[in-house]
């Protein structure tokens, strides 16, 4: 992909609003993303771009510095900065066939590292950031196994258990930590060492632009990376209410297997994989319990890509099962703005199914955040 091409990719990515779902709209009508900034002002707004939108698209169609062009510049400047800077988007070769197979699937991804490691077997570890000394010791021993075993380790880089499981996964092999935030940074602070040590060995991973700073609705867009990448997710702590859970059902809702270590009744960081245990995930014991549940899938997985080779991850907005969260959740929006505490007393969903729903709905492109609340496009 030459430089034109990719500026045309990053700035309808850095484009308000816009998402998977408009880039596959663009695609199936043109053929490709370029050809978009050749229309017409009549022509964006028929397939759905606001005034807004189409205002920031005629200015970078235009040649202006400014706006969209600005950010472009950000990214292919961050690209140029070293060898091991890069940015996949759907149509590169080594964008990860599992990650291209999942709904809202990022368009772009900017890596940092080794971009070849993320179509390797991936098991996540994810966890609360306030956990015990024994989940920090649970989730460094089973990353550490799973590197022995070929699998890498795949996480957040958050404080507590993603940490644990990073620096266990060093020990032995390479390790990926997807982020919510630009990669021109590093974040938390404390794990910034940790950070440049995963780069070293295997790769950061966002699909935030450069210059984007980390924001709490970020993190559920940033986890269905972390299990779209993955072939199993793997709950070490996690409360009731928490994003670790949103992996979870973002993982099952993508036909990832799901695990969980439980714990004592007494321990509130166990109620969260308890909770999961009831729902259906696996209870494991040992991480030999988890690498012999995945060892299987490697060969049927890989038939799947090779079939599914050349096409592309987007399909046409799925129908939401009746009684599903999806369902339930966009029953209870309409076109003005509604606060997620509300949509929660609405559907009588837990927090966590409902922020889970919110991530999927919004990049299947069928509502938007707007006034501190969601609402329908």
């Amino acid at each position: 992909m030459n430089m034109n091409e990719l500026s045309c990719w990053l700035a309808l990515w850095r484009l308000p609003g816009a998402g998977p779902a408009q880039f596959q709209t663009v695609i199936d009508q043109l053929g490709g993303i370029p050809p978009l900034f050749q229309r017409s002002a009549v022509e964006w707004q028929a397939w759905g771009f606001d005034q807004e939108q189409t205002r920031l698209l005629a200015e970078f169609a235009g040649g202006q510095r400014a706006g969209l062009a600005a950010g472009v510049q950000q990214d292919l400047d961050w690209l140029q900065q070293g060898d091991d800077h890069h940015i996949l988007t759907w149509q590169h070769p080594d964008y990860p066939p599992l990650l291209r197979q999942i709904r809202g699937a990022p368009p772009v991804l900017f890596v940092r590292g080794q971009p070849g490691c993320l179509a390797l077997p991936q098991i996540a570890i994810v966890g609360s950031r306030h956990c015990s000394r024994d989940g920090k010791a649970l989730a460094h021993q089973f990353a550490s196994h799973f590197s022995r075993n070929g699998f890498i380790t795949t996480s957040g880089l958050a404080l507590g258990i993603d940490a644990a499981a990073h620096a266990g996964a060093l020990e032995s092999g390479r390790t990926i930590a997807v982020l919510a935030h630009g990669l021109d940074s590093l974040f938390p602070v404390r794990n910034r060492s940790l950070g440049e040590q995963v780069a070293a060995s295997g790769a950061l991973v966002s699909e935030f632009p450069i210059g984007v700073q980390p924001r709490p609705e970020f993190f559920p867009r940033r986890n269905r990376i972390i299990s779209g990448l993955s072939l199993g997710v793997l709950v070490v702590e996690a409360a009731v209410k928490s994003g670790s859970l949103i992996t979870a059902n973002v993982a099952a809702d993508q036909g990832r297997e799901v695990f969980a270590i439980p714990g004592s009744i007494h321990n509130p960081l166990a109620k969260g994989c308890h909770a999961l245990i009831r729902n259906g995930a696996r209870l494991v014991e040992s991480a030999d319990q988890v690498v012999e549940e995945l060892l299987p899938l490697l060969g049927y997985l890989r038939q799947q890509v090779l079939f599914e080779d050349g096409m592309t991850a987007q399909q046409e907005a799925p129908a939401f099962a009746d009684g599903s969260a999806e369902q339930r959740v966009l029953v209870a929006l309409e076109y003005t703005p509604c606060p997620v505490d509300q949509i929660v007393l609405l559907t009588g969903l837990p927090v966590a199914e409902v922020n889970s729903a919110l991530v999927l709905l919004e990049l299947d492109g069928v509502i938007r955040q707007q006034q501190g609340g969601y609402c329908r496009v």
